[in-house]
């Protein structure tokens, strides 16, 4: 199972942080408070990689949230990775909002990759656009896939589960920096609990619910 312990501050600005802090150490011993800018950036650096500690509901079968954000759209549409009917969840990042990404459900990591250009087509993104893809699957057969939007050239998002490994509900098991757009592919016949232009916080708020229809022998 991925371990992860919640610093408060994200690891991955812990370096910028200390440069901050240095930079605006020195410039403040040796010309005073014309090192405010620093102190101010140093500041500033320490809210954008801030990474609270989030509280999971106790509820099964839920997905999560994987990103703070605001829901843009919800789609049915093609999966062609997983050559399957999903409804999409777009959820849109905030740029100074928390980075950290979470698993939305329980399950192990069945692979990830960086998504096909005929799977950016068939669900009319454009096909220059890097997208890096997740799929988690559940010990019932459930799969959840997340694809990321790389909005930018000089960063990508970054996975810290293997294929093969196991993530709970909820847990940290990633980051992009400065944000991003990421899709949330849920079974289609799941029940959606989120609608249009709603808030939504990691690990915490429900997006979607998995449907297991029983069977009975008889």
């Amino acid at each position: 199972m991925l371990a992860y312990r919640y610093p408060l501050i994200a690891r991955e600005g812990w370096l910028w942080i200390a440069v901050a802090v240095l930079l605006a150490l020195a410039v403040h011993f040796l010309l005073g408070w014309v090192a405010l800018p620093l102190w101010l950036l140093a500041l500033g650096l320490l809210f954008l990689f801030r990474d609270p500690a989030r509280k999971v509901p106790a509820v099964p079968l839920a997905i999560v949230s994987p990103v703070d954000g605001t829901v843009v759209s919800i789609e049915r549409v093609h999966d062609d990775d997983l050559n399957r009917a999903a409804i999409r969840v777009r959820i849109r990042m905030e740029v100074t909002g928390v980075y950290s990404v979470h698993s939305p459900m329980e399950g192990k990591v069945q692979e990830q990759w960086l998504a096909t250009s005929s799977m950016n087509k068939a669900q009319g993104l454009t096909d220059d656009v890097p997208r890096y893809a997740q799929w988690v699957q559940s010990d019932e057969a459930d799969d959840v896939m997340l694809v990321i939007e790389a909005s930018a050239d000089w960063w990508h998002p970054r996975f810290y589960a293997q294929s093969g490994e196991r993530v709970g509900q909820g847990q940290r098991c990633g980051y992009i920096p400065f944000g991003s757009t990421v899709d949330v592919l849920v079974p289609d016949n799941s029940r959606v609990d989120v609608s249009v232009s709603d808030k939504v916080r990691a690990a915490t708020d429900i997006v979607a619910t998995l449907v297991h229809t029983k069977k009975y022998i008889g």
